[in-house]
């Protein structure tokens, strides 16, 4: 298995604050990799650390092998990697096919850009949709338009943060197949999570953060038999949380 993305001593600070201190992240290729932790753990900081939106104070980031700390997120996502952040940035006023039409354009051409547009219609299944306004499309279908906007990239590497934010439990799972079927087809993923239930669901390796730095790595089965990280979830730490 070769290795995909790699950060090696990241660290991000704001003012005195380290919001990610010291993270080692390997991300294989063809693995669905979830980074996980409890709120404050750093984890859509290291997101954007890995996509480029924040630069590091310290350390390295490597994607396919080449150095790609500093570069901009447009040369990363030039270079492999699909981005797809919380909150959907789909063009609301316009129809569900014209939203995949925009996202395919630069990539695909006449006959094959309509076909790919099938395509991506049918695996979002949203192909009885494609005529409505993308803005009135339910929010996990909305979620998973944009997710097919990303895709549109033919991407080697999809990053996705908190792809079940506001989503019903049903939608939650349809998120969760759609991501297996993509990882099925080659796709490599990393998928920043809060939901334990749909980690369970996707994940292979996981990566737990905890203050900034990595608590826990392993296979799902390590992760959800450890009990410390059980602690920092559901223990006293977490009794904030609903």
């Amino acid at each position: 298995m070769s290795t995909l993305l790699k950060a090696t001593g990241v660290s991000k600070h704001f003012g005195g604050h380290a919001a990610v201190s010291d993270v080692d992240l390997s991300v294989n290729q063809g693995e669905i990799h979830c980074l996980i932790g409890p709120n404050g753990a750093g984890k859509s900081t290291l997101f954007k650390l890995v996509v480029g939106t924040h630069e590091v104070s310290s350390g390295q980031i490597e994607f396919m092998g080449k150095d790609v700390t500093r570069e901009r997120p447009y040369q990363r996502v030039k270079q492999g990697m699909s981005i797809k952040m919380q909150t959907p940035s789909i063009f609301k006023e316009l129809p569900v096919r014209q939203n995949i039409h925009i996202a395919l354009q630069h990539h695909a051409r006449g006959a094959d850009l309509a076909r790919e547009e099938d395509r991506l219609l049918d695996l979002l299944d949203l192909t009885r949709d494609a005529t409505k306004l993308a803005g009135v499309l339910a929010h996990g279908q909305q979620q998973w338009l944009e997710i097919g906007m990303a895709l549109a990239l033919k991407p080697v590497l999809l990053l996705m943060d908190e792809p079940t934010a506001g989503l019903s439990p049903e939608e939650t799972f349809k998120t969760g197949e759609l991501i297996q079927k993509l990882n099925a087809e080659g796709m490599t993923v990393l998928v920043v999570e809060h939901d334990m239930a749909f980690i369970r669901q996707i994940a292979q390796r996981v990566t737990v953060l905890h203050f900034g730095k990595v608590f826990a790595e392993g296979s799902i089965a390590d992760i959800i038999s450890d009990p410390r990280v059980a602690e920092i979830y559901l223990g006293k730490t977490e009794h904030h949380e609903h």
